[in-house]
């Protein structure tokens, strides 16, 4: 059998330096870098009139499609240093039966990439950079696909990875990165406690903290999410994009993937209102969004059925917040009954198997069309960040004694 590559042996590199997302000072990219001094998130950039010149939508159109078809756009400097698992082009699938006349509707479906979540996009790209800048240790605080994703990438990169969860991550999450060879503890607390024992520990076990946004380049890997979708829509993006909402990696990054698309002119059309999509039980950006202020608080006693929205606080919360507003978007939170009633939903009658988070997207689709917050004609795409498969589903108890005479009258209820 001929499978399909995509070989390169070198890199452009279009890196010029890091900057801090809130005060906006420089740093030296290739080296080890966390925060900025401000305690805030790095972001990476980009000579993005070299990108300009060196490739063309022609060009990305000629290779195989999959997070490394934009490796212009990221920041990993040379070719031995990649660390995938086959990460693909993540389908986009209309669900016509539910958009009931109301414009189109669609799900990026990010649960057939590699262990399962869009986790493994950002992963592949800091566990390569990790690679490259000579990093052995890593930990993590994790909900659970990203420990998974981490788990994975780490491994086949030779790196050490210690895990940190809630005590009620799901178990698939916990086993899934046990058996891919990270070290695994359950925490008596939520996802910021398990960052407080990672940042704590840095000194003591000498390991490097992945947490979301304290470091540059897990937003670099979920911005692909970003240029895919714009590659798959023929470069011309839809009126509004729903996305779950936790630490933010993945809004933050794709509003900075059209940026740096718009700038080089693969973009001239209006961009897409971001919608951040959180629980009524853990909504700090909701209530932010909503009070006009910059940075969110400390959400108390966060619950929700949708775990990897359960993000008390959010480091990067004036990227989320900015993003939302430039984008003349909003942040909304719906409940989780709202949550359970339409995975049931969409799984029933378009046979598509949503996560909770995925299906928080389509709960605050439903209600932004009630309250009148997006058009009847908007094409709106909602992000699945998982498969739904490795979620706990509804009991299916019902058995059948083949060696009786059987009442097939019993099938027709």
């Amino acid at each position: 059998m001929q499978l399909q590559t995509d070989p390169f042996h070198e890199l452009p590199t279009f890196v010029t330096h890091l900057e801090c997302g809130l005060k906006g000072d420089h740093y030296p990219a290739g080296t080890v870098q966390g925060l900025s001094k401000a305690g805030r998130p790095l972001l990476v950039k980009y000579d993005l009139g070299g990108i300009a010149r060196s490739v063309t939508k022609g060009t990305i159109a000629e290779r195989v499609p999959g997070l490394w078809r934009y490796r212009e756009f990221l920041p990993v400097r040379r070719a031995e240093n990649i660390v995938t698992l086959g990460e693909c082009q993540t389908p986009l699938v209309r669900i016509p039966k539910l958009e009931q006349g109301a414009g189109e509707l669609w799900i990026k479906d990010e649960g057939r990439l590699p262990t399962g979540s869009f986790k493994a996009r950002g992963l592949c790209v800091a566990v390569s950079m990790a690679k490259e800048l000579g990093i052995s240790t890593i930990a993590m605080p994790t909900n659970g696909n990203a420990g998974a994703a981490l788990a994975a990438y780490a491994s086949r990169a030779g790196i050490n990875t210690f895990v940190f969860c809630p005590h009620d991550t799901p178990e698939v999450n916990v086993r899934e990165i046990a058996a891919q060879g990270a070290r695994v503890w359950r925490v008596n607390g939520l996802i910021n406690d398990c960052g407080r024992i990672v940042g704590q520990g840095k000194e003591a076990m000498g390991w490097f903290d992945l947490s979301t946004l304290k470091e540059p380049y897990r937003i670099e890997g979920k911005k692909t999410m970003g240029l895919e979708l714009a590659d798959q829509m023929g470069w011309e993006l839809p009126d509004v994009i729903f996305y779950p909402t936790g630490g933010g990696t993945g809004l933050i990054g794709m509003w900075k993937a059209f940026q740096e698309l718009k700038s080089i002119g693969w973009l001239t059309g209006k961009l897409p209102r971001m919608v951040a999509v959180q629980a009524d039980g853990c909504a700090p950006i909701v209530k932010a969004f909503r009070e006009g202020t910059q940075h969110a608080d400390l959400w108390p006693n966060a619950h929700t059925i949708a775990a990897g929205i359960r993000v008390p606080v959010a480091v990067g919360d004036f990227l989320i917040l900015g993003a939302v507003r430039e984008s003349g978007g909003y942040a909304m939170s719906v409940s989780d009954q709202s949550i359970a009633e339409g995975l049931d939903e969409v799984a029933k009658q378009e046979g598509f198997l949503l996560c909770p988070e995925g299906a928080a997207t389509y709960a605050a689709w439903k209600q932004s069309l009630a309250q009148g917050l997006i058009e009847s004609s908007d094409r709106c795409v909602l992000f699945n960040c998982a498969s739904g498969v490795k979620y706990p589903l509804p009991p299916a108890d019902e058995t059948i004694d083949c060696t009786v005479p059987i009442d097939y009258e019993r099938f027709r209820g």
